[in-house]
């Protein structure tokens, strides 16, 4: 679930917890009209400067693949990362026990070559490969994947970004090179979907606290993915090599650098002078971007459903795991029929076609579409459609009667509401002015109250709502995870896996029910019971899904799988498949099959809507909302 947008982490606990948001851990401009008329700038947010027109470095001829983002990295540690660029780098570096097929998201090798369970489902046995090595030459092993589930297992710094995926482990062991065991306290269904990265022990042992050390000092990082990490700057670049030993094949690009820019607009201007190889939004370009790229020469545009969702997050009462209250949240959203209000007088359609000009699908439950055994839509009586007369009414009924254009709870002061926005983000800030306008129209008061950083004030639980949204997993659980009792954190005002506080034994009976059922259809049917429950409980209202749009050269790519391969998105994909195929244009053949598919070209789309612009700031031990999609 890579991001909250936070989503996370794509939850990379993505969910990548990604969220985006987010998460991110998450996860969104002025109004339409203003973002179309944004215009591209030329400044650039590094020295960095590949030849133009060309995939060739000036150094030797490498074949460099430069990724133009809009986003900064929180963390390079594979236990701390939860933004999607982040997740994202670390799926290049590092193995997991499974991967995802890019055509359909079945679950393939990776690490391990095979897995099963007993019985009872209590214990599982995988098969690791024999034929991978770290990138400084030594065997990788079970016990690495052991050191790393038992250290999320022992160690609360360590079980920042992924610790849902060890919760229900009762003990791991390696009983031999190739094999590692897995102990569990309850049956659970993600054991083919363990989406944490697997780091070398002998690098990884003489880390002395795991909540601050960011992998960033010493290169190149050892891992074993198909990419190693040689180079870093904050707020700059990430450069990455093509590992030649890498067991599924070498990267047919000798470099892949991700490279940072101030904003997206600067960007997209560095694609159109060739000065980069592809351009990826936060998570998308705005229309205004993508048209002015269509019809240019050697530049293809790619639109793809997307994998996450734009919400609006209530705070319910933010606290703590033993139940202590802390921070500021209006009361009067604890009633259920005041956040029915607020969202009843949100027009969705309205926000798809003038927010996202319509390159978004209107929103419904907590799943995106692109995930259909999982994606839910409420029943026509279900649905809190758009209806600002009913609103009004059950304001009317929560005891907040209109009196001089607005709406007066019984202590005689006006409902007045906040909501956290990124400041970085045009979606955001149009959306908040639509809800000003809607939310006013019923006598409600609204603050729209963008920041550069929003982690302090959310984990301060000091907001009234927030635009939330997470990149989301083939396998829901780590999202839904998000929403749990478990996921609060011990201390007020710390950061934990929690999304916004919510706390409820109806929906963690139905979490638990959903991580035990092994049957795909019954646990389908129980993780739609959660998104569900999370519409009817007003806390998540889930506006939109929109869709991937992004660009690259085809003077400089020849060709670059998408995920899913018929028509998907390039960049923050589930996997490591887009930077693994990408071919030269002036290469010969495709990156070696992995995962039964075949490389293919971009699948090129209508120009597509969102985007994030760039977060910056140093790398944060903690996971920070500071972008729309900090979550895989």
């Amino acid at each position: 679930m890579d991001t909250h947008v936070q989503p996370r982490k794509t939850p990379a606990r993505t969910p990548a917890r990604t969220p985006a948001r987010p998460l991110s851990r998450a996860p969104r401009a002025l109004l339409a009209a203003g973002a179309a008329a944004f215009t591209l700038t030329a400044g650039l947010a590094t020295p960095l400067n590949p030849a133009p027109h060309e995939a060739k470095a000036a150094d030797g001829g490498k074949k460099v693949l430069t990724v133009a983002l809009a986003q900064s990295v929180d963390s390079l540690s594979p236990f701390l990362a939860q933004r999607l660029v982040s997740t994202s780098i670390h799926r290049m570096m590092y193995e997991y026990l499974t991967n995802y097929d890019p055509k359909d998201n079945h679950t393939v090798p990776g690490f391990a070559t095979a897995w099963k369970p007993s019985a009872d489902k209590l214990t599982w046995t995988y098969t690791i490969r024999s034929d991978s090595k770290w990138s400084d030459g030594k065997q990788a092993t079970a016990a690495d994947a052991a050191f790393t589930f038992n250290k999320m297992m022992t160690d609360e710094g360590a079980a920042t970004a992924n610790g849902n995926f060890v919760s229900n482990f009762r003990k791991v062991t390696a009983p031999s090179p190739t094999q590692l065991v897995i102990e569990l306290k309850k049956p659970q269904a993600t054991m083919a979907a363990l989406d944490v990265p697997i780091v070398p022990e002998h690098i990884w042992k003489d880390v002395k606290d795991f909540s601050k050390f960011n992998n960033d000092k010493t290169f190149p990082v050892v891992g074993n993915g198909p990419f190693v990490l040689t180079d870093y700057k904050v707020d700059q670049y990430v450069k990455l090599k093509a590992n030649k030993s890498f067991w599924r094949g070498a990267p047919k690009f000798d470099e892949v650098v991700f490279k940072t820019y101030k904003d997206q607009d600067a960007a997209v201007a560095a694609l159109r002078k060739g000065e980069v190889s592809f351009v990826a939004g936060s998570p998308a370009l705005t229309p205004a971007q993508a048209a002015s790229l269509q019809g240019e020469k050697d530049i293809k545009v790619n639109e793809g459903p997307g994998r996450r969702f734009f919400a609006l997050a209530v705070n319910p009462g933010a606290q703590t795991k033993d139940g202590k209250k802390f921070g500021d949240g209006n009361k009067a959203l604890l009633d259920q029929k005041v956040r029915h209000a607020l969202f009843m007088s949100v027009d969705r359609k309205t926000i798809v076609d003038k927010v996202f000009q319509g390159h978004a699908v209107q929103g419904a439950g907590y799943i995106p579409p692109r995930f259909a055994d999982y994606f839910w839509k409420p029943s026509g009586s279900q649905a809190l459609g758009y209806d600002p007369a009913k609103a009004g009414k059950l304001l009317d009924e929560a005891g907040y009667p209109m009196k001089n254009g607005h709406r007066v709870g019984k202590d005689g002061k006006p409902l007045d509401l906040r909501i956290l926005c990124h400041a970085t983000d045009p979606n955001d800030k149009a959306v908040g002015k639509y809800l000003k306008e809607w939310w006013g129209k019923l006598g409600i008061g609204l603050k729209v109250d963008c920041r550069d950083d929003i982690s302090v004030p959310w984990y301060a639980g000091e907001y009234d709502l927030a635009f939330d949204g997470w990149s989301v997993n083939p396998d829901p659980d780590a999202v839904l995870g998000l929403h749990t009792c478990a996921a609060l954190p011990v201390k007020a005002r710390e950061t934990a896996q929690t999304d916004n506080f919510i706390c409820d034994n109806t929906f963690d009976g139905l979490y638990a029910k959903q991580l035990a059922e092994y049957d795909p259809a019954k646990r389908a049917d129980t993780v739609k019971q959660m998104e569900s429950w999370l519409y009817d409980s007003g806390y998540m209202n889930v506006i939109a899904y929109p869709n991937a749009v992004e660009a690259y050269r085809t003077d400089q790519i020849k060709s670059i799988r998408t995920m899913p391969t018929a028509a998907g998105n390039i960049y923050g994909q589930d996997g490591y498949w887009s930077w693994w195929s990408a071919v030269p244009a002036d290469g010969t053949g495709d990156a070696g099959s992995g995962g039964g598919s075949t490389a293919t070209g971009v699948i090129v789309g209508i120009v597509a809507a969102v985007v994030v612009l760039g977060g910056g700031g140093l790398l944060l031990a903690r996971r920070r909302r500071t972008t729309a999609d900090d979550r895989e």
